[in-house]
């Protein structure tokens, strides 16, 4: 008679990789170099996302004549997924308190890729006349409300991932690298676009689906997650109207619109501007947008996490410094004031959103990050809503309105954050507190 084998069963590849990319500790959790390389691999697979936004709002408007819509439309088809993203960004985040950061993330990213290649393979059809304006504008909001349906879930789950590994001290200083990779997406976009262009003028689009797939697929076989999402009761589902969490919202709703007004106008400023026929235009918004980005990335990489500066401060000056390059796009009459302006506003806004994201985090419990991370992406996403239908519904009135919409909202958030004695607890009192670091990976 055979003795059962008392050795454990040998783990799989999947379980193999996973091991030797983020060893374990004795407890379970993983290393402090695991937790690491699991952030670092988080910021790599979230590129993708920064990628194709620039890409996206670089290629479609100025294709949008050839394809027979009109600026109210393109604005409109942003406008739609960015409303579906707002509800469902809460919902993900929730969804990944109880099932896991990971798999949440996973289908974001997964739903990004698909969404981006039906994306691109509509504009290609109605470029080349096989379906007609009307259906090239439904097609291209379907599969432009995959990525806000599904792909919502991706940036909440990965905030919250952060979160359940930082300290309160490191909170600020993980989300400007969550952020950072956005912009590093945003920054090389230009780059990739003019070296695929020579493929044809989608080319881009199709390379940013290949690249979140892959993405996707690096996520379900490297990303530890170890500990088991927290417990809690359907009942005690986070609000919109918390307090804790009300004032966020309202900055980030804010914040959003805002934010969103030049990224969505400025290929229609420069073409009217400088009168420049639709290759060239691609090409001057994909660099001013590229300015943008790495004025963001100097925010994130450089101010944030080098000179270690309080949440206050780069609150009231990425305030201010936003609300200038509004200013200067009212006046801005050639190119160089133009990317100035932006480089101004991918600094201000750069300073302003991982403070108020590490603040709000810090508002909520434990077991609530990825709810409040939903909620507060939402909100953001709501700027995606307004800018378009407002902004360019104003642009096509006269280009300067945007702009004066812009001034006059960063200065209204100046001064609630002044005035709002729960806005200024919340971002600095509380954020200055310490707090247990959350469980390991």
């Amino acid at each position: 008679m055979q003795t059962p084998d008392p050795s454990p069963p040998k783990p799989n590849w999947l379980e193999r990789a996973r091991a030797n990319f983020a060893p374990e500790e004795e407890g379970g959790g993983t290393t402090e170099e695991g937790r690491k390389r699991a952030i670092t691999l988080l910021f790599v697979c979230l590129i993708a996302n920064g990628l194709g936004q620039t890409l996206m709002f670089a290629i479609l408007p100025p294709l949008a004549r050839d394809l027979g819509l009109s600026e109210f439309q393109v604005g409109s088809i942003f406008a739609v997924s960015a409303t579906i993203w707002v509800f469902s960004s809460a919902y993900w985040g929730v969804r990944s308190d109880y099932w896991g950061r990971r798999p949440v993330i996973l289908i974001g990213l997964a739903a990004f890729g698909v969404s981006t290649l039906g994306f691109a393979s509509v504009m290609l059809f109605g470029l080349w006349g096989l379906t007609a304006p009307i259906v090239t504008y439904a097609l291209l909001i379907a599969t432009r409300s995959i990525y806000g349906v599904f792909g919502a879930g991706s940036y909440p789950a990965a905030q919250a991932y952060i979160a359940d590994r930082t300290t309160a001290e490191e909170r600020t200083e993980g989300m400007a690298t969550l952020n950072a990779a956005f912009g590093l997406g945003a920054a090389i976009g230009p780059g990739v676009g003019a070296a695929l262009i020579i493929f044809g003028v989608l080319a881009p689009l199709y390379f940013v689906a290949f690249l979140a797939f892959l993405s996707a697929a690096a996520i379900w076989v490297l990303l530890p997650e170890r500990s088991l999402p927290r417990k809690r009761e359907e009942a005690k589902h986070l609000s919109w109207f918390d307090p804790r969490v009300v004032p966020f919202i309202i900055f980030a709703v804010v914040q959003g619109t805002a934010g969103a007004i030049p990224i969505q106008t400025i290929a229609f400023v420069i073409r009217d501007t400088l009168m420049t026929p639709t290759a060239e235009t691609q090409q001057l918004t994909g660099v001013a947008l590229m300015c943008s980005a790495i004025a963001t990335l100097f925010a994130q990489f450089v101010l944030v996490q080098r000179f270690k500066l309080t949440t206050k401060f780069l609150i009231y000056a990425g305030t201010l410094i936003a609300l200038v390059s509004n200013v200067l796009l009212i006046v801005a009459s050639n190119y160089g004031l133009i990317a100035f302006a932006l480089v101004l506003s991918g600094l201000g806004f750069g300073m302003l959103r991982p403070g108020i994201a590490a603040a709000a985090s810090l508002a909520v419990g434990h077991d609530e990050q990825g709810a409040v991370a939903g909620l507060t992406s939402g909100a953001g996403a709501s700027g995606f809503i307004f800018a378009p239908l407002i902004g360019n519904a104003l642009y096509s009135w006269s280009p300067d309105l945007p702009y004066w919409l812009g001034t006059a909202l960063l200065a209204g958030l100046f001064l609630f954050i002044v005035n709002s004695r729960r806005l200024k607890i919340a971002v600095i009192q509380r954020h200055d507190d310490t707090t247990p670091p959350g469980p390991p990976a």
